[in-house]
């Protein structure tokens, strides 16, 4: 499967710009699978929710259908939604059909006030494509394996779209690489770039982890459209030639 991520900057609590400089830096997109964004790509990580939310009929989601339907690529990222729920961040999985799946961010980051602004999520979804069982989350969950964990090879692909500031970059490479090695995945984790309306600077690090733990990339803070391809018919011979996931300690989630 050949993916690419867009780091890039995002103009603060301004949909419209963010979706024409998107759609701008696409306009190189090359023939690829997945196309990954960061958490809330159409507003900055902002707890003005009442004021950004959209709604699933709305200008981001007509727009990531056309983006995905233009490029003949599944797109993935999330943004600020209104829902009978209340407000979340939701993450939405659209396909070149216009079809799509959606989660809603279970781990809400309190010390931003998350947790008093947006409804938490409920159990991940799992999505299927070019032969790959994907996982996607969001930012914060990372920091809690439970959560991620893969059960029986229940996914290849964990990603995490995130706006996680500079100042935790250590944590953002260490949580993800963790990740890779003890779910025996790939992982991929794209991030923002820049300072958002609040001071926070974002550095980047978007990246792409292996099943052993070895970056297949790693962008750093250069912006732009960056690609990689994974392959899954190496991730099944690292499983089957060190199969530690059958020695997982059985669990249940409760909500």
């Amino acid at each position: 499967m050949k993916l690419a991520f867009l780091q890039t900057e995002l103009v603060w609590e301004d949909p419209a710009a963010n979706r024409k400089a998107i759609s701008d830096a696409l306009l190189a997109l090359e023939a690829i699978d997945l196309l990954v964004l960061p958490e809330m790509f159409s507003t900055g990580f902002s707890m003005r929710a009442s004021a950004l939310a959209e709604t699933m009929t709305g200008e981001t989601l007509n727009w990531m259908a056309e983006t995905a339907r233009t490029h003949k690529v599944t797109l993935c990222g999330s943004l600020i939604i209104s829902s009978a729920q209340g407000y979340t961040n939701r993450l939405v999985w659209m396909s070149p059909t216009g079809d799509f799946q959606y989660y809603d961010k279970r781990h809400l980051f309190r010390m931003s006030g998350e947790h008093e602004h947006y409804c938490s999520g409920d159990l991940p979804i799992t999505t299927r494509l070019k032969g790959f069982n994907c996982r996607p989350l969001i930012c914060y969950d990372l920091r809690f394996p439970v959560y991620a964990r893969n059960t029986s090879n229940a996914y290849d692909v964990l990603i995490f779209v995130a706006n996680w500031p500079a100042a935790r970059s250590h944590h953002w490479k260490t949580l993800l690489a963790a990740r890779a090695i003890e779910n025996q995945c790939y992982v991929i984790g794209v991030n923002r770039l820049g300072q958002d309306g609040n001071g926070v600077v974002y550095s980047g690090d978007s990246c792409v982890i292996d099943y052993s733990g070895a970056f297949l990339l790693n962008a750093e803070a250069r912006p732009g459209l960056h690609y990689v391809e994974i392959d899954a018919d190496a991730l099944t011979g690292y499983r089957a030639d060190f199969p530690a996931w059958m020695d997982q300690d059985p669990f249940e989630i409760l909500e």
